[in-house]
């Protein structure tokens, strides 16, 4: 499956009900297993962003309902990137 890389940031509100926070993580890993994608990795990072997931999903269009139901809710705003792997970016390079 195609690996994705989102960068999170807390909305006001989400923020504010930052204690709520790790149950809405447990919410959205259930989210992704519904849908068949997977939440592989959750980090919480200093600087621009307020935490980082990683992501697999079977295609982009999958991914992006999940994005959006996350946003919906409005404690996070994200921005997402799909992410190639080594032997992926070797693939691409090598037809060039």
């Amino acid at each position: 499956m195609p690996t994705y890389i989102s960068l999170l940031r807390y909305t006001e509100q989400g923020i504010k009900n930052i204690k709520e926070s790790p149950a809405r993580l447990d919410a959205s890993r259930d989210l992704f297993k519904t849908v068949g994608a997977d939440l592989k990795a959750f980090y919480l990072v200093s600087g621009r962003y307020d935490a980082v997931c990683i992501t697999e999903a079977p295609d982009a269009a999958v991914l992006a309902k999940v994005m959006l139901t996350l946003g919906s809710k409005g404690n996070v705003r994200t921005e997402t990137f799909r992410a190639f792997t080594e032997d992926e970016f070797r693939k691409i390079t090598s037809g060039l």
